[in-house]
C-alpha cells in the first residue's frame, strides 16, 4: 500500500508536463484567437495545399534521413556488437560523444565545414577545383540530420544485436549456412526490433526540426518545423500553431502505428 506513493511523483508530472499541454495544443487548434468559439478554421487552414506541400517536404527529407542512417548505421552497429570488448567500450564512447555536445555547436560546425570559403572548399581549391554551393541545400539539410540522428540508429540496433543468442548462428553454420545466408535468415530478422526502434527514433525529431533547416538550408528550405516555430513565436498565432501541431502529432501516431504493425510481439523471428 504504502508503495503506491511512489508512482504520484511520476502521476503529478506526467499531468502537469503531457496532459495538460497537450488539452491546451487541442484547445488552441479548435478555438479562434481571443475568443473561446469552437471552429474547424485552423485545421481547415492546415490542410491546405500550401502547407501539405510543406509536410509532404518535411516527411521526404525525414524519410531519406532515416534511411541513410539505417544503411550507415546498421552495419555501424554489427561492428560495435561483434568487435573485441577492449575496442568495443571505445567505440561506444565514441559514437556517443556527439550526443555530448551542445546541438547548435555541432549544426553550426557543419556551416563552418560546408560554406563557400570553408573547409571542404579550401582542399577543392587546392586541387583547382571550383568551389561547391554545399550549404543552404536539401543535402546539407540531410547530412545535418544524418549526423545528428545518427547515434539514434545505431544504439538501439546495437542493444539487440549484443542480446542475440549466438547459438542460433552457429546452428545455421552447421546446417551449412554461409555468412550471408546467417545474416539473411537469423542475424536481422532478429535484429529488427532494434531497427524499428532506431527508425522511430530518427524520423520523428527529424520530421520535426526545425533548427537543421534554418541554419544549413539558410531559411530557403522551410519545413513543418520552421512553419510551427514562426506561428508560435513570430507571428504570435497559436491556435494555427496548434492546429499544425495537431497534424504533426497525427503523422508520429500514424508512423508508431505502421511500426508496431511490423513488430506485434516486439521480438522478431527468423526467416525460413
Amino acid at each position: 500500500m504504502e508503495r503506491r506513493w511512489l508512482v504520484y511523483p511520476y502521476h503529478i508530472w506526467m499531468l502537469l508536463f503531457t496532459v495538460v499541454p497537450l488539452a491546451l495544443i487541442f484547445y488552441f487548434a479548435f478555438t479562434v484567437k481571443g475568443t473561446y468559439a469552437f471552429t474547424l478554421e485552423n485545421i481547415q487552414q492546415a490542410a491546405s495545399p500550401v502547407y501539405l506541400k510543406v509536410l509532404w517536404h518535411s516527411v521526404w527529407l525525414a524519410a531519406v534521413s532515416t534511411f541513410a542512417c539505417f544503411i550507415i548505421g546498421y552495419p555501424m552497429a554489427m561492428i560495435l556488437a561483434t568487435c573485441r570488448v577492449k575496442y568495443r567500450n571505445m567505440l561506444v564512447v565514441i559514437t556517443i560523444i556527439p550526443m555530448w555536445m551542445n546541438f547548435l555547436l555541432r549544426t553550426y560546425a557543419w556551416m563552418t565545414l560546408l560554406e563557400k570559403k570553408g573547409l571542404i572548399n579550401t582542399v577543392l581549391s587546392f586541387f583547382n577545383i571550383a568551389p561547391l554551393q554545399l550549404l543552404y541545400t536539401d543535402g546539407a539539410v540531410l547530412l545535418g540530420m544524418v549526423y545528428n540522428f545518427l547515434p539514434f540508429m545505431i544504439l538501439p540496433i546495437y542493444s539487440v544485436l549484443m542480446k542475440m543468442d549466438r547459438s542460433l548462428l552457429e546452428a545455421a553454420g552447421d546446417l551449412g549456412a554461409d555468412a550471408w545466408t546467417s545474416f539473411r535468415r537469423v542475424t536481422f530478422p532478429l535484429s529488427l526490433p532494434g531497427v524499428y526502434a532506431g527508425m522511430l527514433m530518427v524520423f520523428m525529431p527529424a520530421v520535426t526540426t526545425f533548427v537543421i533547416s534554418r541554419l544549413l538550408g539558410g531559411g530557403q528550405y522551410m519545413l513543418i518545423g520552421n512553419v510551427i516555430e514562426q506561428q508560435f513565436l513570430a507571428i504570435g498565432d497559436w491556435n494555427f500553431g496548434s492546429a499544425l501541431s495537431v497534424f504533426m502529432m497525427i503523422l508520429i501516431i500514424i508512423s508508431m502505428a505502421l511500426l508496431s504493425r511490423y513488430n506485434k510481439n516486439g521480438n522478431g523471428g527468423m526467416l525460413l
